[in-house]
């Protein structure tokens, strides 16, 4: 190996580790505070990288009727429980946030489309259509089974992603896309060429880094997300509400799963199922990171990175392969180093 192809795999391994490491942020995120392993994660991915590919081209993203979909379903959820409860209160609250804004935001992105306005706007747009299913999901699939065993939430986790990933099936087709570049540009060091487009990953992913880092030590709904992921039961004691805690875990989940699809959308080509696999390759970081230190979590990711990226020079055939082996002998060292602990009670 030379040290030209050297400096090529290392800028290819951490422009993917920076991308690895916000996944393992938002899967911890979401298991310290839900116990969910969330497995759609990836799910984020696919939509928002399709959906930007397809306003480039002019096209509505099948995204918008997802979100009204899933909305449809959280409201009627919420509507029963309303009228069982008989808090007609509720009701306008229930239709304005799961009926009335996933249709505005459909009938937005539905006249943009064939506008074809600036790659920022149409950025913004996929935001939108994709954060807010987060919380839905939530509502939907793993609210009413909050209480549930971890073993549980994970088969609920399998399920809502191999939905998910039926949905875009159906709604994006089974032909790769890929996006423009937000910058053309290319850098010179030395002898490798840096492109721009690598330089917004690496950057764009410490920035959401550094605001996760500030959430939790700086606001009050950051530090509300800590003690839930503490202790449940204590931070329910004391007054923080757990399920808005799960709702708010997932905004920020499907919000970092939509900026990493940006992000890899001009990148490289992705399929309806593209981000499962590397929504895996995050959670492999997590694992490494032992799943519970956010810091640790990102070193992981970014050594899952770089290995992904020698390992495709040395043994391209073997490098899915090596990356997943590669949490073996972490899971031993955690199963050795820790004690077995029942799940509490609530």
């Amino acid at each position: 190996m030379t040290t030209d192809i050297f400096l090529w795999l290392t800028q290819d391994g951490v422009t993917n580790g920076a991308i690895y490491a916000l996944l393992a942020l938002a899967l911890l995120l979401v298991f310290t505070v839900t116990r969910v392993i969330f497995v759609p994660q990836g799910e984020f991915i696919t939509f928002a990288a399709l959906s930007l590919s397809l306003l480039e081209a002019g096209r509505t993203p099948g995204t918008i009727y997802i979100l009204m979909i899933a909305g449809l379903a959280a409201a009627a959820i919420e509507a029963f429980g309303a009228l069982r409860e008989r808090a007609w209160r509720r009701l306008p609250r229930i239709v304005l946030l799961y009926v009335v804004l996933p249709v505005a935001v459909a009938a937005l992105v539905a006249w943009a489309a064939p506008r074809r306005f600036d790659q920022w706007i149409q950025a913004l747009l996929v935001l939108a259509m994709v954060v807010p299913l987060g919380p839905i999901l939530y509502r939907i699939a793993y609210q009413p089974l909050a209480n549930a065993s971890v073993l549980v939430l994970f088969i609920v986790s399998m399920a809502v992603h191999y939905v998910l990933t039926g949905l875009s099936l159906v709604f994006f087709g089974g032909e790769g896309l890929r996006s423009r570049a937000f910058w053309d540009a290319k850098f010179k060091l030395g002898v490798v060429e840096i492109s721009a487009q690598s330089i917004w990953v690496v950057a764009a992913s410490v920035a959401l880094i550094l605001a996760l880092w500030f959430l939790f030590e700086r606001s009050i709904y950051g530090k509300a997300l800590r003690a839930t992921a503490m202790n449940r039961v204590g931070a329910r004691l004391v007054g923080i509400p757990i399920v808005m805690m799960g709702h708010l875990s997932f905004l920020l989940a499907a919000f970092i799963g939509a900026v990493s699809g940006i992000l890899i959308a001009p990148i490289t080509t992705l399929y309806y199922d593209t981000g499962f696999l590397i929504g895996l390759k995050g959670f492999v970081g997590a694992i490494l990171g032992g799943m519970g230190s956010y810091p640790l979590a990102a070193l992981g990711s970014l050594v899952v990175g770089l290995l992904e990226s020698f390992s495709s020079f040395w043994a391209s055939a073997f490098k899915e392969v090596i990356v997943f082996t590669l949490i073996i002998p972490m899971l031993a060292w955690l199963s050795l180093r820790s004690h077995h602990v029942e799940e509490e009670e609530e």
